[in-house]
């Protein structure tokens, strides 16, 4: 796995370090289990759980881009 400085991959995407650290909220994960918080997507507009997640800026996928803080990095392969 790729170490990079700005993202980490937690098995299911990569995640915006900072995003995440400004996102956490330990009250909320403490009260209840992820399954509760979101259940189904009953909108047309369904939310992430985690919205530090990171896109590909680029088809080559080379370049994350944290949609959030706008945050860049190459990864090197």
């Amino acid at each position: 796995m790729t170490e990079l400085t700005n993202f980490y991959n937690d098995g299911f995407g990569w995640i915006c370090r900072a995003c995440e650290r400004a996102l956490e909220s330990p009250t909320e994960n403490a009260r209840h289990s992820r399954l509760l918080r979101e259940g189904e997507a009953e909108s047309k507009t369904p939310r992430f759980s985690n919205s530090a997640l990171a896109r590909w800026a680029d088809q080559s996928r080379t370049t994350l881009v944290c949609p959030r803080c706008g945050i860049t990095e190459t990864v090197k392969r």
